[in-house]
């Protein structure tokens, strides 16, 4: 280090010589004048670098003394170092003494304290889903007190708290089993909050005018979204209403363990939900579906009418042409001179002009009874598709992402058999009163063309 500052002042005196002999050869006039110049800026030069080797030397000695503090304060630094680890040891032997001595003292106290933070902790669990906790609020935070000091090393719990940890177990027990009215706020659907009367089921429901109510991960009662069937409302609104007696109630039991019965019943969809379900496939079955049953009314309507003017013609002896028997018996009228043969024709020509009108509709009835669970099944190809591309974006682990292709999958299965079920059965219907009809006309003209024949 000393080698280089050196080195560095030489440079440094060296540069200031060469300046001031230019400057000095720029401004003298003879050599002599020039040497004397030079003489001045060495003597000069000289006292300047004595008082730059005194400030270095200032510098050094400072230097020195910093070290020597430095290493006077990492020495009793570490003399304390040793002094604090030697205190740690002894304390941490005194610790562990006060340990086994607390051990010894708590005795069988220690076994208590384990169940008694068991029972705690399981009474936490219980408080935190009861609905008791909604009439009285607050049970827990002693629970996480007395866990904590029967956790702690320096604490021990009172006589007093692990008497109420007692009597905490007996009210929730006997409040179980009663059926009390008491004022509370409630969270209505649309996120206010209202100081309602409700009346709370042992354990099981709460309800309030006629509505279910569940509570909430805050602690906090609030009115289920979507409710149960409207006969089980009902019995709870007469419950709220009742002073006394027996009063029927429809009861969650599973109430003491979350309500998972009720959440699961009123959360499965109606009827119109699980036709919307089925989606567009769904929409075109049900169309196709009322078409056939209106056909079949109507065919099943007009069929009667022409049976009973058909009977009404078995009964008479003169044609009527508001019937088929009746226009089928006016052709043999008209020709009771020809042959037979020539009879016969005209007769099956009259049966066959009258066989469109009573069959009219058969075949469309047949149609829809064949296409729609052809339908079903294009749904439920489409409802597999919907749930496999769920698959391919959400992956196999949430149900929930398949549940919608699924549903549609199987709804529109059940639209398409619920439709050509009963289409079958009443184009069997249907066919059963054109056939008669038709029987009766076949019958009716082969008797006149087997009088006609002996007549001849």
């Amino acid at each position: 280090m000393k080698s280089s500052i050196a080195k560095s002042v030489l440079a440094v005196a060296a540069a200031g010589l060469f300046s001031v002999s230019a400057v000095a050869q720029d401004k003298a006039s003879s050599l002599d004048q020039l040497l004397k110049m030079v003489q001045s800026s060495k003597i000069s030069e000289s006292a300047e670098h004595k008082k730059r080797e005194a400030d270095f030397r200032r510098q050094k000695a400072n230097q020195a003394s910093l070290l020597s503090q430095a290493e006077n304060t990492r020495a009793s630094e570490e003399a304390r170092s040793a002094a604090l680890e030697k205190k740690y040891e002894e304390q941490e032997l005194l610790v562990q003494q006060k340990r086994q001595q607390l051990d010894e003292r708590l005795g069988s106290l220690k076994e208590l304290f384990g169940h008694l933070t068991s029972t705690a902790g399981d009474l936490r669990a219980n408080l935190q889903t009861s609905l008791v906790s909604a009439q009285y609020p607050g049970r827990a935070e002693f629970l996480d007190q007395l866990i904590d000091k029967m956790n702690s090393a320096t604490k021990l719990p009172t006589i007093q708290e692990i008497e109420r940890l007692w009597y905490e177990l007996q009210r929730e027990t006997v409040e179980s089993g009663k059926v009390v009215k008491f004022n509370t706020t409630v969270i209505l659907p649309d996120g206010e909050q209202a100081e309602q009367e409700v009346v709370r089921v042992g354990n099981f429901n709460i309800v309030s005018d006629g509505k279910y109510l569940e509570m909430n991960d805050n602690q906090k009662l609030a009115e289920l979204i979507r409710q149960p069937d409207g006969k089980y409302l009902s019995m709870a609104a007469d419950l709220q209403a009742a002073t006394s007696g027996f009063t029927p109630f429809g009861v969650d039991p599973t109430g003491p363990s979350g309500g998972s019965y009720l959440k699961a019943m009123i959360a499965s969809p109606s009827i119109v939900e699980r036709w919307h379900q089925g989606g567009i496939v769904g929409y075109i079955i049900t169309g196709v579906g009322v078409i056939a049953v209106l056909l079949a009314i109507w065919r099943l309507l007009v069929l009667s009418g022409v049976n009973a003017k058909v009977n009404s013609q078995l009964r008479s002896s003169t044609p009527n042409t508001n019937n088929p028997l009746g226009r089928v018996l006016a052709v043999a009228e008209e020709n009771k001179g020809v042959d037979g043969e020539t009879l016969e024709l005209k007769m099956e020509e009259a049966v066959l002009k009258e066989r469109p009108a009573i069959e009219s509709g058969l075949n469309l009835l047949k149609i829809i009874a064949m296409v729609a669970p052809l339908l079903g099944l294009l749904g439920t190809v489409t409802g597999m598709i919907i749930t496999f591309q769920a698959i391919t974006i959400f992956g196999a682990g949430d149900p929930k992402a398949m549940a919608g292709g699924i549903s549609s999958a199987l709804v529109t299965t059940v639209l398409g058999l619920c439709v050509a079920i009963p289409t079958v059965l009443l184009h069997t219907i249907v066919n059963g009163r054109a056939k008669r009809i038709l029987h009766i006309l076949d019958e009716q003209s082969a008797g006149i063309v087997a009088e006609n024949a002996e007549r001849k």
